[in-house]
Formats: C-alpha cells, sequence, structure tokens
C-alpha cells in the first residue's frame, strides 16, 4: 500500500447545526463543538484521528463563520488559511466544490478525503488503513465513498448497495455502487440487512479533487461556472468580495444528490469493525457511551439516582442537581438548565421537530 501522502489532504465539515442533540446543541455550540463524549469535542477527536496521516497543513476546515472562531481556538494547529468560510450554509455540494477548486490550486495532482466533523470511531488504526486504500482506489479516478456495515436495521442512515468487486491490485476488497437508498422503513432496513451486500452510508468521500471537479463540471454545470467564478478571485484582494456575492446564488444541494447518485465510476468500501456513530441523536449516545448493569448512562456529571430504571440515559449539565428516574425504560432525560428534553429512545430521532417548533414559534432564546 502506498504510503508517498504528499499529495493527500483531509477535508473537514464542520458547518452544521446538530439540530438532534437539542437542548444541548445550540446555534452557537453545535455539537461538533461540544465534548460530548469524553474531554474532547467531537471536532478535536476528528482533528486527532488524522494525526499520523496527514500534518496539520494538509488539514482544511469548511466552516461558517459563526462557528470559525471556536474551531480556531479548538484546533490551533490547522494554519488560518486552512480554514474555509462558507459564507451561508449551501449544502455539502458546494462544500466539496469549494474544497476542491482550493486545493487544485495549490497541488494540482491533490486527492482528498471528505470527513464529518462530528463522527465518532473507536477503531482509529483501521479507520487509517481504510483511507490509505481509500486513496489507492480514488487514484484511479474512483469516487470512492466509506460503507459501514450495519450492526442493525438502522432507518437513521442511508445505505449503499454494494455491485461486483474492483478488479486491481487494492489491498482491501472495494466494490462498485450499484445504488445509493435513501433512509428506508425499518422493514425495508431489515430486509437490506438480511440480502447483505448494504452498507451504511457514512458520508465519508474519497477523491482526486480533478475527478470529482469533472463531476461537478458534468452534473451540476451551474456549480461549476460558479467555483471557477470565485476561484478566479481566490487569493485576490477580492476574494471576500466574489465570494460574498456569488455563494448565496448557489443551489442548496448535497454531494449524494447532485454528484454520487448519477456518477458512474463510483466505489464502496465496506468496513465492519470501525466502532463508528454519526452521534446523530441522543440515542446514539448509548452506541458509545458505557451503560452500568441495567443499560442505564449517566453523563456529563449527571447525578442520576435510578430506581427499577433501565436503558435510560440522564446528561446533566455540569451541576450538583440529582436527577431521580423510578420505573422507567428506554428513556432520555438531557439538563441543560435553561432547558430539560424528556423523550423515549426510539424517539430521540423527533428532537429536530422541537427546534423547527422553536424556530416557527421565535422563542430563540431556547436556540
Amino acid at each position: 500500500m502506498t504510503n508517498d501522502f504528499s499529495n493527500k489532504y483531509a477535508v473537514i465539515m464542520a458547518g452544521g447545526g446538530g439540530t438532534r442533540l437539542w437542548p444541548l446543541s445550540r446555534k452557537g455550540q453545535p455539537k461538533q463543538l461540544l465534548p460530548l463524549i469524553g474531554q474532547e469535542t467531537l471536532f478535536q477527536s476528528t482533528v486527532a484521528r488524522l494525526e499520523g496521516l496527514f500534518p496539520p497543513e494538509r488539514i482544511l476546515v469548511v466552516t461558517v463563520e459563526e462557528q470559525a472562531h471556536e474551531m480556531k481556538k479548538q484546533a490551533p494547529q490547522i494554519p488560518l488559511e486552512n480554514y474555509l468560510i462558507e459564507p451561508a450554509p449551501r449544502g455539502t455540494a458546494s462544500v466539496v466544490g469549494m474544497a476542491a477548486m482550493v486545493l487544485q490550486q495549490r497541488d494540482p495532482q491533490a486527492a482528498m478525503a471528505i470527513l464529518p466533523s462530528d463522527h465518532f470511531i473507536r477503531n482509529v488504526d483501521l479507520f487509517h488503513y481504510l483511507l490509505k486504500a481509500a486513496f489507492e482506489v480514488a487514484d484511479d479516478h474512483y469516487l470512492v465513498t466509506l460503507g459501514v456495515t450495519p450492526t442493525m436495521p438502522s432507518t437513521a442512515y442511508g445505505y449503499i448497495q454494494q455491485g461486483t468487486i474492483l478488479t486491481g491490485d487494492y489491498k482491501y476488497p472495494s466494490y462498485t455502487v450499484q445504488s445509493f437508498k435513501e433512509k428506508p422503513t425499518e422493514e425495508t432496513a431489515r430486509q437490506l440487512l438480511q440480502l447483505g451486500g448494504h452498507s451504511w452510508n457514512s458520508g465519508m468521500f474519497i477523491w482526486r479533487t480533478d475527478s470529482i471537479m469533472n463531476e461537478i463540471q458534468k452534473q451540476m454545470p451551474a456549480l461549476y461556472a460558479s467555483l471557477n467564478e470565485i476561484g478566479a478571485a481566490w487569493g485576490t484582494a477580492a476574494q471576500n468580495e466574489v465570494l460574498g456575492a456569488v455563494w448565496p446564488t448557489l443551489k442548496v444541494e448535497t454531494v449524494d444528490y447532485g454528484i454520487m447518485e448519477k456518477a458512474e465510476k463510483v466505489a464502496v468500501l465496506p468496513a465492519g469493525g470501525l466502532g463508528w456513530s454519526d452521534v446523530g441523536a441522543w440515542a446514539s449516545l448509548f452506541e458509545v457511551l458505557l451503560p452500568d448493569m441495567s443499560g442505564n448512562i449517566a453523563a456529563n456529571s449527571a447525578h442520576h439516582l435510578a430506581l427499577e430504571t433501565n436503558n435510560t440515559l440522564v446528561y446533566g449539565n455540569g451541576s450538583d442537581r440529582l436527577v431521580v428516574t423510578i420505573g422507567v425504560d428506554d428513556m432520555v432525560v438531557v439538563d441543560t438548565g435553561d432547558a430539560i428534553l424528556i423523550c423515549k429512545t426510539d424517539q430521540s430521532q423527533k428532537v429536530k421537530d422541537v427546534v423547527e417548533h422553536l424556530k416557527k414559534h421565535r422563542q430563540e432564546k431556547y436556540l
């Protein structure tokens, strides 16, 4: 496996809002900036996970203005010029395009790994091995995605159906992608699990910058034209003015819908044993934090007295407040001082609906 990483880059996508982890995750402090699991924030863990593969000068962060200041404090080793600021969120297709455009100007041979800032990965050694293997496949101009071998019939993730195994001297089994499937119903998720040959779509992608730019040109020509306009001004005195004028005109689109679903040369590396979670909702903390004998978790200095309570998460606010639960099972209780969330574990995906309700009713102080 190639050890030459001199033209390999990591791009951390870090501008999300993390609304399904309300009331902890807020506008000013979204989930990736919080020490949700352990001492480090999810963003810091993402940066630390890249040590040994990418030096800080080859790590880029794409984020929004209101989060950039805190990120620079949390990861001061990343050069300031490697923080790319979106004037407004426009979906992952534009994030990928901006990063690819900037990297191509720096290094025409560049290849990049697109990595969300808010994931948890327990097996870092396997993650490094997979990235090296994925870059090998990407060097042959494939758009590569890391799939996660399902451990349960989850309805929270999209699925990738693998096709035929790629021929070539690859060190890890790599497959063509037959199709991308949207988040399924529970019944469909069970069927996909039984069928086999399906991975969760992790949102981690690896490709050469010229490969992805060619695909953007083919499938999203308006975005490609806008990126060229921004690229022409990049590094000049007009950079911010042009970026500020062009960016708000971009169509909001994900890289999955905008590019990957219709691209021809797409590959997937299915990965089991990564210990991966996208920490997408409160229920996902049961996958990454250690429960007691009754399946209960007390996190963030929570004082939890559990009487006849099972499989319940209590997330404290760092104070001395005691939370007592009696005769409850499969619950999530989150106390942030100004808000308390109580829900059934299997309803935790609906927390984003609460955020929408608060927005609609202009209850800004809780956002």
